[in-house]
């Protein structure tokens, strides 16, 4: 039976997930082995170094945040908030920790443990998106939604989503961190997949700079949209103003939008294309291109 402890170890973030006005009573230690992690943690990447720094620590100070636990009908315990801190005390050689425990259906708990791990700074950008997404689809949250939950703004989550547009494999890398997230943001605007593939295999092999790799998309989409113009027109438009205010242009919108923006310039006309992630960002999108409409009739 687990007993309860008076101690002041403070509740930390997994106790406030709780009850904002849990006290230490709440807090009650249990036997290490009677604790299990979910099979189903969305984090699936423990960096080793980090989980020996953190066991160092709890051989000198002890857990100073309890985890998040709920009872299972075998008389176990399983962690919903917490992992890191169940496996360091392994290293350490805890046979105890302090929990608080709640009752919490199945997806109650998967909700809350993906929650807990994104309001965390250390997860790899690929874990982070993957997160989202489960958010979005297996509890039925928007993105405004989401980035309430987490504390963060909802380009944000926007801008995180967009990285698992990129190939697998691509993915991968960034998960592992073989290509860093700039890189992978820059890539997000090169549409040739082979080329895609040849700048991520430049960035591990040669270390290609983010710089180059932006400059290498900016060439592949103004060369694009001049050979559509070739094609649809028979000749090379002209572009009245010169590449430079197009690129600058570009680059201006999409920073300002925080969103891929394409301008594609013609002879006579333009094409200006503004990327969208689903229907919730599309109808925000047209909030904000007709919030000063009304003002200027």
């Amino acid at each position: 039976m687990p007993k309860a402890r008076k101690g002041g170890l403070g509740k930390g973030l997994d106790a406030l997930f709780v009850d904002n006005n849990t006290n230490d009573d709440s807090i009650i230690t249990l036997r290490i082995t009677e604790i299990e992690p979910n099979k189903d943690q969305p984090r699936r990447d423990f960096d080793d170094a980090a989980l020996a720094e953190l066991a160092d620590s709890i051989k000198q100070h002890g857990v100073l945040q309890p985890l998040l636990v709920r009872p299972l009908t075998n008389g176990r315990y399983q962690i919903v908030a917490g992992e890191r801190r169940w496996r360091a005390s392994r290293m350490a050689g805890l046979a105890e920790l302090p929990v608080v425990i709640k009752e919490m259906t199945d997806n109650e708990a998967m909700e809350l443990a993906l929650i807990e791990n994104l309001q965390r700074q250390d997860l790899n950008p690929v874990e982070e998106a993957l997160g989202y997404k489960v958010l979005m689809e297996q509890y039925n949250m928007t993105q405004e939604q989401v980035a309430n939950s987490v504390g963060k703004s909802r380009p944000v989550v926007a801008n995180a989503l967009r990285l698992l547009n990129l190939p697998d494999g691509i993915v991968a890398n960034v998960r592992s961190g073989k290509i860093s997230v700039g890189h992978a943001k820059a890539m997000l605007a090169i549409e040739d997949k082979e080329m895609l593939q040849q700048t991520a295999d430049k960035i591990i092999s040669k270390g290609m700079t983010v710089r180059e790799v932006e400059q290498l998309a900016k060439k592949q989409k103004f060369g694009g949209a001049a050979g559509k113009n070739k094609n649809n027109s028979g000749n090379t438009a002209q572009n009245p103003f010169g590449d430079n205010f197009f690129k600058e242009m570009q680059l201006a919108l999409s920073q300002e939008m925080g969103r891929k923006i394409t301008i594609i310039p013609g002879k006579n006309k333009g094409t200006l294309q503004i990327e969208f992630y689903d229907k919730e960002d599309l109808s925000q999108l047209a909030k904000k291109l007709t919030s000063g409409l009304d003002s200027n009739k």
